[in-house]
């Protein structure tokens, strides 16, 4: 069949993301196009993620004619969990577009996961729910051959103006057979050139797994769900070696949610790494609680690891247990040192406003940060996702709003302890606070031990030092 695959993500409609300058293709949707063609289907892809309006696919569809669009998101992107108002009326758009057409619409995103009926009223034919690759070859064959879809695992369809959701499909555990991902079809120059710009250096994205465990109660799993599987360090390294040499890459993001998490794997890789001789470096996501162990941490150092993103959430015990964390802020500590003193960069994942948090609470959060001071912290508010514990105790308050304009929107959409413009208050209190810390530390620093950026974070010191005294007296307002 002729399909022509895209993706419904657009760094360009959420201006905080664009500002950072850091695009990934889309991966999730190269590995739909990889299996389609290996099925033997006449496959083009459409990459919105630089676009500057979605429209610009409909001169592809009209150009192509193709049978079949596939509308299929980037799982390993986090940020298509937070389906944002904006990409939402975009799909919404060129599903429309490609019924005028005439043309079959299939769906798999988080978002047309968890509100399948809304796409269906809103013209897609067909939505893959979870995982895709095997779904979507078996739907379009069936599709192909003109058969009934009723018993294909994994999907819902209309019909007689209903939705009707068929039995779940059961998830891949072999990921080693899947086809290398599209990557031939990325407009690679344009990418480098955005990171390039802004960062001096180019990354690519990588996921190593599929799921996640863990069973944070404010964290849902559409795409890959509870569990966890991996492929080989040798099957990792093949690909990592193909994109180093082919496009002189030599940074990546490890988009796991859970990265190494099996025993022995990062070993593995950290040799499959120097047998090569490969030169790169990565960053990763992963839990304090992973990261106590002396023989991984050396893995991770030793086979290039620059930066880890840990979920910290909270310097309060008593949120990360209301979270069904599993984690605590011991181990937080202990894991912070510990990477540090293999020089591996340490990031915070932040999350204030979780139901019943206090201002003490908030202060103990504020006083971890200062007390192990972070190489890099992200902020962001408890935000209910579909299929989550934490939405099911909210979704009473979700009338007004339920997605965000953009990921800076940082919109409080629940009844909490403080109103919402408190948390964009402290938001940016936070963050004011880091930088001055950021300067102290730089100016006690003696000679040579002052690393680059010194006179830049001293700097940044003296513009917040006001505007943080500032953001304190208003959010002192809303606390007494």
């Amino acid at each position: 069949m002729k399909i022509l695959v895209c993706n419904n993500y657009y760094y360009r409609y959420d201006q905080k993301q664009w500002e950072f300058g850091q695009p990934f293709p889309p991966l999730g949707t190269l590995y739909a196009v990889s299996v389609l063609r290996e099925a033997g289907h006449d496959v083009e892809f459409f990459d919105n993620n630089l676009v500057e309006h979605h429209s610009e696919i409909y001169r592809s569809i009209d150009q192509f004619s193709p049978e079949l669009l596939v509308i299929y998101d980037d799982g390993f992107n986090y940020l298509t969990k937070m389906c944002l108002s904006k990409m939402q009326d975009a799909g919404f758009d060129i599903i429309q577009y490609a019924k005028s057409k005439s043309i079959t619409t299939i769906c798999n995103s988080s978002d047309s996961t968890d509100h399948f009926s809304t796409y269906h009223k809103k013209g897609a034919d067909y939505v893959i729910h979870g995982e895709g690759e095997e779904t979507l070859i078996e739907l379009v064959s069936v599709l192909s051959a003109n058969l009934s879809v009723a018993k294909i695992q994994g999907i819902s369809y209309a019909t007689d103006g209903d939705a009707v959701k068929t039995l779940p499909r059961k998830v891949k555990k072999d990921l080693d057979a899947l086809p290398r991902p599209a990557w031939g079809d990325v407009a690679m120059e344009d990418y480098r050139a955005i990171w390039m710009k802004h960062h001096g250096y180019f990354a690519l994205n990588q996921a190593t797994t599929r799921g996640c465990p863990y069973k944070c109660n404010w964290c849902a799993k559409p795409i890959y769900g509870n569990r966890y599987n991996s492929r080989s360090p040798k099957n990792v390294i093949d690909e990592l070696e193909y994109l180093v040499k082919q496009f002189g890459v030599n940074y990546f993001w490890m988009c796991d949610d859970i990265f190494g998490l099996k025993p022995g794997w990062v070993q593995a890789f950290r040799d499959e790494r120097a047998e090569r001789n490969l030169d790169f470096q990565y960053k990763i996501q992963s839990r304090a609680d992973l990261l106590l162990q002396d023989d991984n941490l050396d893995a991770l150092a030793d086979s290039g690891a620059h930066e880890i993103w840990i979920g910290a959430e909270s310097g309060s015990q008593r949120i990360l247990d209301a979270m069904d964390k599993g984690t605590t802020v011991d181990q937080i500590h202990t894991a912070t040192k510990k990477l540090k003193s293999r020089n591996v960069r340490v990031a915070f994942f932040l999350q204030f406003g979780y139901l019943t948090e206090t201002w003490n609470e908030v202060k103990q959060t504020i006083n971890m940060v200062m007390e192990l001071m972070p190489d890099d912290i992200g902020i962001s508010v408890s935000y209910p996702l579909p299929g989550t514990k934490f939405y099911d105790k909210v979704k009473a308050d979700l009338v007004m709003k339920s997605n965000w304009t953009d990921s800076d929107d940082l919109d409080m959409m629940f009844e909490n302890t403080y109103p919402p413009v408190f948390y964009k208050v402290l938001h940016r209190y936070v963050h004011n606070r880091y930088r001055i810390q950021k300067g102290l530390t730089k100016l006690s620093m003696q000679g040579g031990a002052r690393k680059s950026g010194t006179l830049k974070d001293i700097l940044r010191m003296i513009y917040h030092t006001p505007q943080a005294l500032i953001n304190h007296m208003r959010l002192i307002k809303y606390v007494n």
